[in-house]
């Protein structure tokens, strides 16, 4: 595995109008060079149910449920995302704790983040990020 897809990437199949470049990068570095963390999981199934649209549930479970490795948020998770905080609060680059969250696995299991996020995964320290929106 080399690359951790964040939600914006992962839940590209999901979108009325996905971002074209994305998914063939993803084609293209193949699902067994991919995995999600469980950050994302839980951030697309709390969009999920939130929006209680069955057919995107549907969509869901036929295109990404199960698809990719999933990254536990362990306790070596907790204790990176703990002093990455800590380093941002002190510096005042704060960016969305979930965010950091899969940072944090990315950072321990040397993985490279896959995101659309442009603004904030440069702006936590010690992670490895690429654009797929290119």
């Amino acid at each position: 595995m080399r690359y951790l897809l964040d939600t914006s990437v992962f839940s590209q199949p999901l979108r009325r109008k996905p971002v074209e470049a994305c998914l063939l990068r993803w084609k293209e570095a193949g699902d067994a060079d991919c995995g999600v963390s469980i950050v994302t999981i839980a951030e697309v199934e709390f969009g999920l149910a939130l929006e209680d649209a069955p057919r995107r549930r549907e969509k869901y479970r036929a295109l990404l449920e199960n698809r990719l490795t999933v990254l536990p948020a362990d306790e070596a998770v907790w204790h990176t995302f703990a002093r990455a905080k800590a380093r941002q609060q002190r510096t005042g680059q704060t960016v969305a704790d979930l965010d950091l969250l899969i940072a944090a696995t990315a950072s321990l299991r040397q993985l490279t983040v896959a995101t659309l996020n442009t603004a904030d995964f440069p702006r936590i320290e010690g992670v490895a990020w690429e654009d797929w929106s290119v």
